[in-house]
């Protein structure tokens, strides 16, 4: 069907899913923006767009709410999968998603009645090189380097897991810091590509609490590449195990990193609906 959609949700980040191939309009900017508007459109964290490969079995781009385009989001592929699953995309339970961010492998590892329940997906390797990131740090690895901002300076810890992240390490998780410090920490300089912003709060050597800013998208309950860019750094400092759970205000994720830093994340995904967009919403995107 033409302009057929599914929006579906992985601990509270939610997506809308659509088919190049499927839809009669330029998903450009303001296309994305008004999709994406809670009042104006369906309202989203994002759109997930399904693209050929030449390399995957499957192509995806991953637009943010505010029209930019995100390397890699781990809750977008775990929708993304289930999606290519439940509409029988794919034929089998293992496949491979090409991103901006790299080549990842996603997994079905539960279903209920045919429909994907929850999905593992391999990130690819954290890297801590700053020029890789990137970041405008003078140190080969961007660990426990202030950052300035107007108001209050941080310690940061840079990571790349396909796309960038900062994470601070406190012992007082609050989320007015978060949204007040959050949109400060992605557009600052130090960072060229902008950044995803997590504050992190080790509870036991298996389990990190965190709160998130995404880049491109603001406060958000939960996300896959920034459980991933939290475990990374805190196993990296030494404060937990190769094996935790990343603990967010949207639900949980099972993260495990191997001895070459190459992640893997599980977690649960659902369905919130499908339909059609209206022609009258088409008129106003074109």
């Amino acid at each position: 069907m033409q302009n057929f959609f599914v929006k579906s949700h992985g601990l509270g980040n939610d997506y809308i899913v659509l088919n190049q191939n499927e839809i009669g309009f330029e998903l450009n900017e303001n296309a994305i923006q008004k999709i994406c508007d809670v009042h104006f459109g369906i309202g989203s964290d994002g759109i997930l767009l399904k693209v050929p490969s030449f390399n995957a079995n499957f192509g995806l781009r991953i637009l943010n709410p505010d029209g930019s385009e995100a390397e890699k989001s781990g809750n977008g592929l775990r929708i993304f999968a289930k999606y290519l699953f439940d509409y029988q995309f794919s034929k089998t339970r293992k496949f491979t998603i090409e991103t901006l961010g790299g080549l990842v492998q996603a997994e079905i590892i539960e279903e209920k009645n045919g429909k994907a329940t929850a999905v593992k997906v391999d990130m690819g390797k954290a890297i801590f090189s700053s020029p890789d990131i990137p970041v405008n740090c003078p140190k080969e690895e961007c660990i426990d380097e202030i950052l300035h901002l107007e108001y209050k300076d941080y310690p940061v810890n840079c990571v790349s897991v396909g796309n960038p992240h900062c994470v601070i390490l406190t012992d007082n998780l609050d989320e007015k810091e978060v949204k007040t410090f959050g949109p400060q920490i992605e557009t600052d300089p130090f960072f060229p590509n902008r950044i995803n912003v997590q504050f992190a709060k080790v509870i036991s050597p298996t389990e990190v609490a965190a709160m998130i800013w995404e880049r491109g998208a603001g406060w958000t309950l939960a996300s896959g590449s920034s459980a991933c860019a939290v475990a990374a750094v805190t196993i990296k400092k030494g404060l937990v195990q190769r094996n935790l759970t990343i603990k967010m205000p949207g639900g949980d994720l099972k993260i495990e990193a191997d001895e070459n830093w190459n992640m893997r994340m599980t977690g649960k995904v659902s369905e919130i609906a499908s339909g059609v967009l209206s022609r009258e919403l088409v008129s106003e995107l074109t």
